[in-house]
């Protein structure tokens, strides 16, 4: 197995999953705004392996997998991973959709989903439900690794009700992921308070101690690049992950770009959304859009009239006629 994960020099920084927010086209727009060597690793919205293992329901499913053309050349160029994330409770499904990824797409890597908090999720027993499951859980992480040879890293949380880092790191360590990324929160947490970087930097001390060469990852509550590399010297961690720093600024992984004017902020828009349209149209449901146009209308005068504006479009043409 060739562990992509293990192969960098030097601090490693990753795009969150996120739902309806990391598909192929806002990939492609943040890789796009990237400084070189500054993103390394992103991933897809979480796949359901039970829904990829429907024969109706996988069509569906598996758009959460589709990377366009312009995307694949944006990563090759740049060379960053991209990385599928599955979720569910039963290894023998596990084991048949990483087979089945494997085969028939082109990742560099397969995430086990073990941290999303979300209660429909989690009243199933799956995803951070499997903190409390330990036994299943490392059943998932063997039956996942044995139908790749991509490697397969866990994403997960530091325990359901309280932190119970090292217990639970432990338990992954004994299964070897390729890699950990855990969130400094509790599932009961969801995205509320603060994320625990002293209990990443328990889970880092635990692995140096038993499984060195496990790269492990923090994420949570990282607003800007700067604040990541200090996170990253103070608690030890092999990399971050970004997930909600991407909303208070798309340009994340430009840290020199401080200043971003009004015009690059409407230009970007208008990019993802032609993007969305040409890629999804009419599959997915415009208002998806929405709340990207926050992300890029705000810090200059009048923005807060345009994100109000934009609230009320109903298409495409409108948001073309809104900014001719």
């Amino acid at each position: 197995m060739n562990n992509f994960w293990t192969t960098f020099n030097g601090p490693v920084f990753s795009l969150a999953p996120m739902e309806d927010v990391t598909d192929t086209v806002f990939r492609e727009i943040v890789m796009g705004m990237a400084a070189p060597e500054k993103l390394h690793v992103v991933f897809t919205e979480f796949t359901s392996v039970e829904g990829m293992d429907h024969p109706v329901g996988r069509e569906r499913v598996s758009e959460r997998l589709i990377v366009n053309e312009s995307e694949r050349e944006l990563l090759r160029k740049l060379n960053i991973k991209i990385v599928a994330q599955i979720w569910g409770r039963n290894p023998e499904v596990y084991n048949r959709i990483a087979g089945y990824i494997s085969e028939n797409y082109d990742f560099d890597g397969i995430d086990i989903n073990m941290g999303c908090p979300v209660k429909k999720v989690f009243k199933i027993g799956a995803c951070s439900a499997l903190i409390g499951e330990p036994e299943r859980a490392k059943e998932i992480v063997l039956a996942t690794k044995e139908a790749t040879s991509l490697p397969v890293s866990v994403k997960t949380r530091t325990g359901i009700k309280e932190h119970i880092t090292e217990n639970w790191i432990a338990n992954l360590l004994e299964v070897d992921p390729a890699a950990i990324i855990l969130h400094g929160r509790t599932q009961r947490m969801q995205s509320e308070g603060e994320a625990s970087w002293a209990e990443i930097a328990k889970a880092v001390q635990l692995k140096n101690s038993m499984k060195p060469d496990i790269p492990v990852h923090g994420n949570g509550d990282v607003l800007s690049y700067k604040q990541g590399l200090k996170r990253i010297r103070e608690t030890g961690v092999d990399g971050v992950m970004i997930g909600r720093g991407i909303f208070h600024n798309p340009w994340f992984f430009n840290p020199e770009k401080t200043v971003i004017s009004e015009e690059d902020r409407i230009t970007k828009l208008l990019e993802h959304t032609r993007l969305f349209e040409q890629t999804w149209s009419p599959e997915k449901n415009f208002n998806i859009l929405k709340r990207f146009y926050k992300i890029y209308l705000n810090s200059f005068p009048g923005a807060a009239k345009m994100r109000a504006d934009l609230m009320e479009v109903k298409n495409y043409d409108e948001v073309y006629r809104y900014f001719k």
